[in-house]
C-alpha cells in the first residue's frame, strides 16, 4: 500500500513472516506478538502497524518507517555505499561475512541504519532510521559511522538530525570497535550541539545497550513509541544480577517517562505531526 507516493521510501510494507515474532500464515493476516489476535494485514498497514485490539506498536521496517516521516518521494539515502569488514575474523556458529549476507538477503539493506536527508511538511532535516532485522540493529562500525555523517552533514547544513532507533545493543564480532562507536557518535552530537542546532532521538522497540548509552539518550527532545522497552541490559539480567526485584512497567517507555529520561510517549499515529511541531519550532 502507498502512502505518499512511488519510490523506494514509498510503500509502507508489513514485515514478512519470521520478522520479530510475527506471524503471517497466508500473507493476508498477522498475528499480534502480544495480544494473540489475528489482524487483517491491509487494515494494519492502514494503522501503522499498530494492533487495534491492545494497541500494540508493532515492528516496523526502516523504508516504512521513513515513508511515515517524510514528505513523498523527499528522502534522499547517502551513505549506502558503506559496508561493514571483518576485521576480527569473528566467528560464533557462524563466520561474521556470513551473518552479514543473510541479513542483506533478509531485508535488502546493507546495514541497520538508513540515514538520508529528507523534507516534513517542506521542512528540510536529516533522518537516520534502524531496522531491527539486521542482526538486532546491532551498532558495529559501519552503523557509527553513517550516524556520524548523518549528524555531521546536518552540522555542517544548519538543519535538525532526526534518529529512529532500535537496537540490541553493541555488534559483538566487531568487539571494541563497536564500542568506540558510542563516543564517535556522541562526540558529533556534542559539535551539533555545539552549532545550537537541534537533535531530536525516537526511541521504539526494542532499543538497548550502546546505542542507549550512547546517541539515544542525548536528545534536545527524546520521544517512545508507547510501550517501547528501553534500557542498557535487559530486566532479567539486570534482576538476576541484583537478585531483586524490579518495580511493575521497568524499562518500559511509560516508566521513563515517569522517571524524566525522556519527554514524550507518542502514539505512531501522531509521531509524523508531532516532529513535525517540533521541526516548526526549532526552526530558525
Amino acid at each position: 500500500m502507498a502512502l505518499f507516493g512511488s519510490g523506494k521510501y514509498s510503500t509502507l510494507r508489513v514485515p514478512t513472516s519470521g520478522e520479530r515474532k510475527m506471524v503471517i500464515p497466508d500473507g493476508s493476516w498477522v498475528k499480534c506478538k502480544n495480544c494473540g489476535q489475528t489482524l487483517y494485514t491491509d487494515r494494519l498497514m492502514d494503522n501503522l502497524l499498530v494492533c487495534w485490539y491492545c494497541n500494540c506498536h508493532l515492528p516496523m521496517t526502516a523504508p516504512a518507517r521513513i515513508v511515515s516521516l517524510t514528505d513523498p518521494d523527499s528522502f534522499k539515502e547517502f551513505d549506502d555505499e558503506l559496508r561493514s569488514g571483518d576485521p576480527l575474523k569473528f566467528t560464533d556458529s557462524k563466520p561474521y561475512p556470513v551473518r552479514i549476507a543473510e541479513s542483506e538477503a533478509k531485508t535488502h539493506m546493507h546495514e541497520a541504519v538508513v540515514c538520508g536527508s529528507a523534507l516534513l511538511d517542506g521542512r528540510p532535516y536529516m533522518l537516520g532510521v534502524m531496522d531491527f532485522r539486521f542482526m538486532g540493529a546491532s551498532m558495529g562500525s559501519v552503523v557509527g559511522e553513517k550516524i556520524t555523517r548523518l549528524v555531521e552533514r546536518a552540522t555542517a547544513e544548519k538543519m535538525a538530525a532526526v534518529i529512529v532507533t532500535a537496537s540490541g545493543g553493541a555488534r559483538m564480532q566487531e568487539g571494541i570497535l563497536s564500542l568506540m562507536q558510542m563516543p564517535k557518535t556522541c562526540a558529533a552530537l556534542q559539535r551539533h550541539a555545539d552549532a545550537k542546532l537541534p537533535y531530536i532521538a525516537i526511541l521504539t522497540n526494542p532499543t538497548y545497550g550502546g546505542v542507549t548509552a550512547s546517541f539515544a539518550s542525548v536528545g534536545d527532545v527524546i520521544i517512545a513509541e508507547p510501550g517501547a522497552m528501553i534500557g542498557f541490559a535487559g530486566p532479567r539480567v539486570i534482576q538476576e544480577t541484583t537478585n531483586s526485584k524490579l518495580p511493575e512497567g521497568f524499562q518500559t517507555a511509560e516508566f521513563l517517562l515517569e522517571k524524566g529520561l525522556i519527554d514524550r510517549v507518542v502514539e505512531r499515529k501522531n509521531l509524523r505531526k508531532e516532529l513535525g511541531l517540533l521541526l516548526e519550532f526549532f526552526k530558525k
